[in-house]
């Protein structure tokens, strides 16, 4: 694990941050702590690392000087079989304070850049199409407000991709493009009764912008018509992907400029990420993904990204840290691929 007293490790080892530092189950401790949190800023105490991304402190994780975002949204209302996903973001934030700040793949400290962790958005219980519409407007403003930052949502179930996908496309110069990582195809018009399914996620943004699916391998037959009808979907699914890497020339040369990426955690194998709600054999391996992914950056203008579907497991931290790692890898890439 990281040496966390260490003065050379940006961000770690200061424990200075204000108010509470307890790792709060739904996300990151707002600035400035809770209410009645005490004195614990001015006293000069060893304190546990702070519950931002990667445990960074005040000064490596301030918005003024931060070039990244990451906004947790721990929704979860439609999830069809296992639950658990309104824990992920949470999960995921405790267990990147265990992450290695070097990335010796490209030889960086991507930290470096300055990440800020914005407190975790609650939205609405009246029902899943008035939240995903809540969210949309509360995206748009986080998007606004972060300026040219980069921002990496952290879900929650999948539905909660189509109203940040919405929101990045209305602002976009040009036609969007969303890379979706995924076990499943997420086309259905509705499901379970309501089209903010997040069995329906992709289907509620084709009108804004195009899809590509990678690693697909659960999909309905209504799903199959809607990929085949429409011009703007392209779908390789998993078992296209084991004979050589000529998948990832088809899929970045379908990509148009610029792109969301929408990474579903189910997309890898179930073996090495079982921690998700409607897990399916096969899927992406580890280094295949990294490697297709920095091309992606290097390749594309990348706008935004989530990672969603982790649903943690308890006593199996190896999912939550996997995730985590995911998550800075993107970042890693954004900023140095």
């Amino acid at each position: 694990m990281p040496n966390r007293r260490s003065d050379s490790a940006r961000g770690r080892g200061a424990g200075r941050a204000e108010g509470d530092l307890t790792p709060h189950p739904d996300g990151p401790v707002p600035p400035g702590g809770r209410e009645g949190a005490g004195p614990v800023g001015r006293l000069d105490l060893p304190w546990e690392l702070p519950g931002t991304f990667l445990g960074l402190d005040e000064e490596a994780s301030a918005f003024d000087e931060a070039r990244a975002v990451l906004l947790p949204v721990p929704y979860e209302s439609t999830t069809s079989w296992g639950g658990g996903t309104q824990a992920g973001p949470g999960a995921i934030l405790h267990a990147s304070r265990y992450v290695e700040l070097w990335d010796q793949e490209l030889r960086v400290d991507p930290s470096t850049v300055g990440i800020h962790t914005l407190p975790a958005l609650e939205l609405t219980r009246a029902g899943a199409e008035p939240a995903m519409e809540e969210l949309e407007e509360a995206y748009g403003k986080v998007l606004d407000a972060s300026g040219d930052r980069f921002l990496v949502m952290l879900g929650g179930e999948h539905s909660v991709s189509a109203p940040a996908i919405r929101a990045v496309a209305s602002r976009a110069e040009a036609r969007l493009t969303v890379l979706q990582l995924d076990a499943h195809a997420d086309l259905r018009g509705t499901y379970e009764g309501t089209p903010a399914s997040h069995a329906s996620a992709m289907r509620r943004v084709l009108h804004v912008a195009d899809l590509v699916g990678i690693g697909i391998r659960g999909i309905s037959q209504e799903e199959m018509g809607v990929a085949e009808d429409e011009p703007g979907v392209t779908l390789i699914y998993a078992d296209e992907m084991w004979e050589d890497d000529s998948w990832m020339d088809r899929a970045i040369e379908s990509l148009g400029d610029p792109v969301y990426i929408s990474f579903d955690v189910d997309f890898l194998d179930p073996a090495m990420m079982p921690a998700t709600g409607t897990p399916e054999p096969g899927g992406g391996d580890w280094y295949r993904t990294l490697r297709f992914l920095r091309r992606v950056f290097a390749e594309r203008t990348v706008l935004a990204c989530d990672v969603v579907e982790l649903a943690p497991i308890p006593g199996m931290p190896a999912p939550d840290f996997l995730a985590a790692k995911l998550v800075y890898k993107l970042l890693a890439y954004r900023f140095f691929a």
